[in-house]
């Protein structure tokens, strides 16, 4: 079963990344949404005391505005849906054991701050998930309206392919959308004709997936959130997928302002896959 899990707050943005996943999951087979919530425990009462009768009394009202949401979800797609509220005072640790104990394939999250850009990335917790490395994350801009997947952008460095490409999670995901695979690099030193080095690791990742026919593109231009909303636009890309590195341009771009040219002005998804 291919599995899916999106953190709801009650947000719209959360509710906006529920409503993406269940579009998503519309086309794909054996799919299992988890809707999760996470809330902060009450300790203990004023005479020290723990108050657990509160915590079980919380979790049975998420759990029926979880509902909510579930009865929304089920107009829109056929895939099993589950809720889990549970308590922990830190979001991100909780959702990583979860996910783990769970084997959950995929984490579908929104993000926020259309009106603050400065604060779309640092210190959210789609940033601390992308960062922890828990599991493929699906990033949902406000914007983004789901169309069926049939073009799908890789980027990539091509640095050391065979060392830090996880060809396997990669594969997971073509496989789920069956789409066109465009394989692209930017560089402002791409020159008219390909070093050495580059053909080298392009035949590298080429022997590793090879049954998708990827094409590829070696675009020299200095702006890199600019070739990459231009080529969405020339190429009508429905999804970009990502390997984060540390200190690697995908950083570079979720760090600074250029976010809201990728994350509000292309309406794609981004897919960060850790190697």
């Amino acid at each position: 079963m291919n599995s899916f899990i999106v953190p709801i707050d009650f947000s719209e943005t959360s509710h906006h990344a529920a409503r993406f996943a269940a579009h998503l999951t519309s086309q794909v087979q054996r799919a299992h949404i988890v809707l999760y919530h996470v809330f902060d425990p009450i300790e203990a009462g004023s005479d020290g005391t723990p108050l657990e009768s509160d915590d079980e009394d919380r979790k049975k009202i998420m759990e029926v505005a979880l509902q909510s949401v579930v009865n929304e979800l089920s107009g829109i797609t056929n895939a099993k849906i589950s809720c889990v509220a549970e308590p922990n005072s830190d979001f991100v640790d909780s959702l990583e054991s979860y996910v783990h104990r769970n084997s959950i394939d995929m984490i579908v999250m929104g993000i926020t701050g259309a009106s603050r850009v400065e604060q779309i990335f640092m210190g959210s917790n789609t940033l601390k998930v992308v960062n922890r490395r828990i599991a493929p994350l699906i990033i949902i801009p406000p914007d983004a309206q789901f169309h069926s997947a049939k073009n799908i952008m890789l980027i990539t460095d091509f640095k050391d392919i065979d060392k830090t490409m996880p060809i396997a999670p990669i594969k997971q995901v073509l496989n789920l959308f069956k789409a066109n695979l465009h394989v692209v690099n930017v560089d402002s030193e791409h020159y008219v004709e390909l070093t050495d080095e580059y053909k080298k690791e392009r035949a590298k990742l080429d022997e590793m997936i090879k049954e998708y026919n990827p094409e590829y593109y070696f675009i020299r231009m200095f702006d890199f959130v600019d070739a990459i909303n231009q080529f969405v636009k020339d190429r009508n890309i429905d999804i970009i997928l990502t390997v984060p590195k540390e200190h690697s341009v995908f950083s570079y771009v979720f760090k600074t302002t250029h976010t809201s040219k990728l994350a509000y002005h292309s309406h794609v998804p981004i897919i960060a896959i850790h190697s």
